[in-house]
């Protein structure tokens, strides 16, 4: 039978503090009613840093931990609480081990009731397809993650964000100096190069394709209480 999805964006990064999450609040705050997916890997010990900060080794269980709904995950400026402050309808907050990316993922989107769904995190984009997959990138200096090429594989845009709020053939121009500078070459031909003054024009194609995606399946697939299958 045929069934409707969310339409899911993608929203990555080629390093950190690339802006992944002000973009993602850029568009929650322009597409009414849609939710946001927080994807956040952890390890079984200490990452080091500041427990109040990134680190959810504490929160890891043999199962992917999903955190769904305000009172779960609202936090005053944590990403959660800046998507939810951006009005998303509804925010899941996935806290997940190395093992255990396509299962918690898969489980979060399954809770989604919304016509479309922004997913912030890298490695989710392995085991799901998505609609429009956006990769960020400072204007300047990037400090590539190791799974930042393959993710930009997958990428149909190369997002430029900056920290001074410079016009875009400033930010181009920086990219292209970093880019020019790198020791691999990293093949951009095929990716819309965009930057914030893109962001309605983003928006206006999110907008056009939720609610719209269909997918085939069997009968038997879903398992009770599931509305779709990836």
């Amino acid at each position: 039978m045929m069934i409707k999805r969310p339409t899911i964006v993608a929203v990555s990064g080629l390093s950190s503090n690339t802006g992944k999450s002000t973009l993602v609040c850029e568009l929650l705050g322009r597409l009414p009613g849609w939710e946001a997916i927080k994807l956040t890997r952890g390890h079984y010990r200490s990452c080091g840093k500041d427990p109040q900060g990134c680190c959810v080794s504490d929160l890891l269980r043999d199962e992917p931990l999903i955190r769904s709904g305000r009172e779960a995950n609202y936090e005053a400026g944590k990403d959660t609480g800046r998507f939810w402050d951006a009005g998303a309808a509804n925010v899941h907050w996935v806290i997940v081990g190395e093992d255990q990316v396509e299962d918690g993922i898969k489980q979060a989107l399954a809770r989604v009731t919304a016509p479309g769904v922004v997913v912030e995190g890298n490695s989710f984009l392995d085991y799901v397809a998505a609609d429009y997959a956006i990769m960020c990138a400072r204007a300047g200096e990037n400090k590539m993650k190791t799974s930042a090429r393959r993710t930009l594989d997958k990428a149909d845009a190369l997002y430029l964000s900056t920290i001074d709020g410079c016009d875009a053939k400033t930010a181009r121009a920086r990219f292209d100096v970093w880019r020019e500078g790198l020791s691999i070459d990293l093949n951009l031909d095929r990716l819309s190069l965009l930057t914030r003054e893109d962001i309605p024009q983003i928006v206006m194609l999110c907008s056009k394709s939720a609610g719209r995606v269909t997918q085939t399946i069997a009968p038997q697939d879903p398992q009770p209480g599931t509305r779709y299958q990836l």
